[in-house]
């Protein structure tokens, strides 16, 4: 795993893993040279369906021999990365799971709910700020 977000040129013949930019909005490392210059040297545009981006943890989505370059994301937008890679119902219990840390209504069935709709541990212990162990407990593991 890395620590950077990667953008890569997704095609018929790689694959279409990834998340079209232009679903995650405007990042702030589009504006950089290295990046417009990586655009050019492509030949697309930000806006084009080929442009995908993954977060750190998603790299192996990547095809073998795609264009990629590594990109800095701030933490407002690695979440709106992820949040745009995630189905409806992960989008949608990640949601809760950030507007928990202020709360601790219904905690434990908001954190099974989160399990059983597939998202890892690890980001309902970022977005909820719950212990780990407490995470465990509630699972049953």
């Amino acid at each position: 795993m890395t620590d950077d977000a990667y953008l890569f040129l997704a095609t018929p013949t790689t694959g279409w893993q990834g998340t079209p930019l232009i679903l995650v909005g405007q990042l702030e490392c589009l504006d950089t040279p290295a990046v417009r210059a990586w655009f050019t040297a492509q030949n697309v545009s930000p806006a084009s369906a080929e442009v995908r981006v993954v977060p750190p943890e998603e790299t192996i989505l990547i095809p073998e021999g795609a264009e990629r370059l590594p990109i800095p994301l701030a933490a407002e937008e690695l979440e709106r990365v992820r949040r745009a890679a995630a189905t409806e119902t992960v989008a949608g219990v990640e949601e809760d799971l950030a507007a928990f840390r202020d709360s601790e209504d219904n905690r434990d069935d908001l954190l099974r709910r989160a399990l059983a709709a597939g998202v890892p541990a690890h980001r309902i212990v970022e977005l909820s700020g719950v212990d780990p162990t407490t995470l465990s407990s509630v699972s049953g593991g």
